[in-house]
């Protein structure tokens, strides 16, 4: 199963890498687009995989939930690690604009902390649907222990960004005096001509 998860792992980049190169090297757009929808792909076969070894009778382990969060990532942070990555590669290898800074202050700032906790709030509940659904296939309640620190890390991890994105909105962080602020990036500091 470690071999699987690895395998994973790297194809994931690759066709990343390769989806990415098509779209601005080669300007193989249709191309590029079936490699970047491959993404998910990936980690949906894992998932299945996963699915088949517990149905084979192997035993649950870490592994097999981490399949499973796999899955979760990409369904809730893939499409916006694409966008990332695309504009990093668009400005590197294809001439295009620095990709900006995320906000750093004032309501700019606190919308993105609450698009980060949605993809952890998104990502965490179809990891931990995706466990549960391994549960009955990992001789039951037997082996739920295996997946439950799972359940409590998860958990924890979308608290605090629920928590998170709270003080950002009762407490919005304001840039310090004498900076000039555009959509809650810096753009000038003081003492600057």
């Amino acid at each position: 199963m470690v071999t699987l998860v690895v395998a994973a792992e790297i194809s994931f980049w690759i066709l990343l890498g390769l989806g990415l190169a098509a779209r601005y090297l080669l300007r193989w757009r249709r191309t590029s687009t079936v490699l970047l929808i491959g993404l998910p792909v990936v980690d949906l076969t894992l998932y299945a995989l996963t699915v088949l070894d517990l149905r084979g009778g192997a035993t649950a382990s870490w592994t097999h939930a981490l399949a499973a969060s796999y899955a979760g990532f990409s369904i809730g942070y893939g499409p916006s690690l694409v966008r990332w990555a695309d504009r990093h590669f668009l400005h590197r290898f294809a001439g295009g604009p620095k990709p900006l800074p995320s906000p750093k202050y004032g309501p700019e700032r606190t919308r993105y902390e609450w698009q980060v906790c949605g993809r952890t709030v998104v990502s965490a509940a179809i990891t931990l649907s995706l466990i549960t659904l391994l549960v009955p296939l990992s001789a039951g309640t037997a082996h739920f222990g295996t997946f439950t620190q799972w359940y409590l890390k998860l958990g924890i991890a979308a608290v605090v960004n629920v928590i998170v994105a709270a003080c950002y909105s009762i407490w919005p962080k304001e840039p310090p005096a004498g900076v000039l602020v555009e959509d809650g990036r810096v753009v000038e500091k003081a003492g600057r001509a």
